[in-house]
């Protein structure tokens, strides 16, 4: 089960597409759905969150806590809009885009995948791109 959940002004719109998309990036990995929390929020929540949990004093743009079990995955994954959003201008791309990008990068940690090396950071981005690609997808 996919759920949405907002601390912000922000709403996600046509949930149902996103958690369809989630859904396939999750089995083309070959992984099962368990129980995954999207919570978008701004920065000051956030950045609570990385000060009191991770004792990081550090504005970012997304926190996932990782409950995946064997290959059932499930965890809450916060993302800040704000960050999304000044990020997508800083890499010249769409809000939307950006957004499908740190949403399916939460996601991919739970498959597996790391960005803390050169190597990994690269094979994440690849993997983002292809999931990314997968929103277009037809089920």
């Amino acid at each position: 089960m996919i759920l949405f959940n907002y601390e912000s002004d922000f709403i996600l719109t046509n949930e149902e597409n996103y958690s369809n998309w989630i859904s396939r990036i999750i089995e083309s990995e070959d992984y099962i759905i368990g129980e995954i929390n999207y919570i978008f929020c701004d920065d000051e929540y956030l950045h609570a969150i990385n000060v009191q949990y991770l004792n990081h004093d550090t504005l970012t743009d997304i926190i996932s806590f990782d409950y995946t079990e064997g290959k059932v995955i499930s965890g809450d994954i916060f993302i800040s809009t704000e960050r999304v959003r000044d990020n997508a201008n800083d890499f010249n791309v769409s809000f939307d885009e950006e957004l499908k990008r740190v949403m399916a990068h939460g996601v991919l940690h739970y498959c597996g995948y790391k960005d803390k090396s050169d190597s990994d950071a690269q094979l994440m981005r690849k993997k983002e791109e292809e999931k990314i690609n997968l929103f277009h997808v037809e089920q």
